[in-house]
């Protein structure tokens, strides 16, 4: 939860961004993230949280209206204080599942024992210990995420950018996953801005889940997730509560269409 007297994590005032100058992408975000929170981002596709996310990370240039902060700067890429996990694991097939997860590091400089060191903690506790020298095409897709989680926590990074990075797995993966993102985001006290199209999802990992309306993407609700911490995902789904911030984020994403529709 977010820690009090400290500054923004993420600081985004009356945001606008269009690629051609014609085609509004943002219209007039506003978002302010707290030092660790746990805020996801809900929308239907092309409604720019993806973009959003990009802007965080100092991807995508900003050259609209409006202010973005991130840890108290302007965006920049590379900031060493960002991880940035994507919806696709994209670990290097040369490389064992011990140097992928280093690999972030050693972008940054990081002397070769010390990444190693870190990069196989982050192994042992992602649970692929015994699968260090394996190659990305010996792991399944649940576990080259758990690859790419190690990388992303080896970063070492208390703002991590998360865009649907378990979307593609089945629901028994899905699941085991999300709790160990749970686990891991808690332990650390990370700050955490999570894009994903899963409802469910939202609701079981989020403080707060921000629904945002088709493009351009506005933010049409802010909701708190009032759901006490620590949290079991399979456990939540016999929690009445759960199933009504459910029905509620449900009823601003059709409210949120209905709007830009008409």
């Amino acid at each position: 939860m977010p820690s009090a007297g400290t500054s923004p994590a993420i600081l985004a005032e009356d945001l606008h961004l269009s690629f051609d100058g014609r085609t509004a992408v943002l219209d007039g975000v506003s978002l302010r993230l707290e030092a660790g929170e746990f805020v996801s981002l809900v929308g239907p596709s092309g409604c720019g949280k993806t973009t959003l996310l990009n802007l965080c990370a100092g991807l995508v240039p900003h050259g609209g209206l409006g202010r973005l902060e991130v840890m108290g700067q302007a965006p920049r890429e590379g900031h060493p204080a960002i991880a940035y996990m994507l919806a696709r694991d994209s670990l290097l097939p040369w490389r064992n599942a011990l140097e992928n997860a280093a690999f972030g590091l050693q972008v940054r400089g990081v002397p070769s024992a010390q990444r190693t060191e870190r990069a196989r903690a982050l192994l042992g506790e992602v649970g692929l210990a015994d699968y260090e020298q394996a190659l990305p095409k010996a792991l399944s897709h649940g576990m080259r995420q758990r690859a790419a989680l190690a990388r992303t926590f080896a970063m070492d990074a208390p703002l991590l950018l998360m865009d649907e990075p378990f979307g593609a797995l089945d629901a028994q993966t899905k699941l085991q996953l999300e709790d160990l993102l749970l686990r891991l985001c808690q332990q650390r006290q990370l700050t955490v801005l999570f894009v994903t199209h899963d409802l469910a999802e939202a609701v079981a990992v989020s403080d707060r889940v921000v629904v945002m309306s088709s493009r351009p993407g506005r933010i049409v609700a802010d909701v708190s997730i009032d759901l006490p911490r620590p949290r079991s995902i399979r456990e939540l789904q016999k929690n009445p509560r759960f199933h009504e911030l459910y029905a509620q984020l449900w009823s601003h994403l059709e409210s949120g269409w209905v709007r830009h529709e008409g």
